[in-house]
């Protein structure tokens, strides 16, 4: 089976197994390989070759801009993502580039999503949460490799079990694979990233009923609330959300609904409830 990309791949692999960037591999095509380099070069084709992806080999991922360390504990960012890493930062802008910011990351994985508004947003703080000790490690490290560990607070519990307070800003990307769906994506993702980060449940949607339920009350008053979604899920998504707002709140409470975020191939990829007078004050 051939592998989409694989030029490409081809010089990241090579470009690593020397050491060099892969900008210097291609200005200096004809430079030749030692013996331990070629050695290096062997086991990563080979890994390639059997599907595991470039960014699973080098141990890193390139998103929004920055580099994250991964590791088989956390899924593997995805371009798709940034769509609601985009939208997180324009409703913190709303919000105002100069106010402090109390922000929860729920399933934070390498900590892509929180680290990246940290990053972006000097005045703001954040909660991650995940259920697996070693996720939190990866996010550990790579909060300190931004320079943002001191604005971040990472907490090992199932969803939000253990968070009390209230946030500005929610963000999440849930499983949101249809357990019955899992055996038909690429071999790169089925094999590679942990399956408790894919599977969503018979419909894909257990989690954002989980959300619903139990992250939605801790979504301070004007508070935004904002996950990633699957193809063709956002209808459903913003009925469970809105739901769970108004099933706390008053009939006829001013709620702002986003479904935006789309992806390259015009697919809604996120979904926004905002509380206004919702949760407080």
């Amino acid at each position: 089976m051939g592998i989409d990309g694989a030029a490409r791949d081809a010089r990241i692999i090579a470009a690593a197994a020397v050491g060099i960037s892969a900008e210097t591999l291609l200005a200096r095509p004809e430079m030749p390989l030692g013996s331990d380099a070629q050695a290096r070069l062997d086991v990563l084709v080979r890994r390639r070759a059997a599907g595991e992806p470039v960014s699973r080999i080098l141990g890193r991922r390139a998103f929004y801009g920055r580099d994250f360390l991964i590791a088989p504990a956390v899924l593997d960012p995805r371009p798709d993502t940034e769509t609601l890493v985009d939208l997180a930062l324009s409703l913190m802008r709303q919000a105002g580039q100069d106010r402090p910011l109390r922000l929860l990351d729920v399933g934070t994985g390498s900590g892509c999503l929180a680290l990246t508004l940290l990053a972006e947003h000097s005045r703001a703080t954040a909660v991650a949460t995940d259920i697996s000790a070693p996720a939190l490690a990866i996010a550990g490290r790579n909060a300190d490799l931004l320079g943002v560990g001191h604005r971040l607070t990472l907490v090992e519990t199932d969803l939000v079990a253990a968070i009390t307070g209230r946030f500005d800003l929610i963000v999440s990307n849930p499983p949101y694979v249809a357990s019955g769906d899992i055996a038909d994506l690429a071999r790169e993702v089925r094999c590679h990233d942990p399956l408790s980060a894919l599977d969503g449940g018979p419909d894909g949607l257990a989690f954002y009923r989980r959300i619903a339920a139990d992250v939605t009350p801790l979504l301070a008053a004007g508070g935004w609330l904002a996950v990633e979604v699957g193809a063709g899920q956002a209808e459903a998504v913003e009925t469970l959300l809105t739901a769970a707002i108004y099933g706390s709140t008053p009939p006829g409470a001013p709620l702002d609904v986003l479904r935006a975020g789309r992806d390259l191939a015009g697919i809604h990829r996120c979904v926004a409830v905002r509380a206004r007078s919702v949760n407080g004050a």
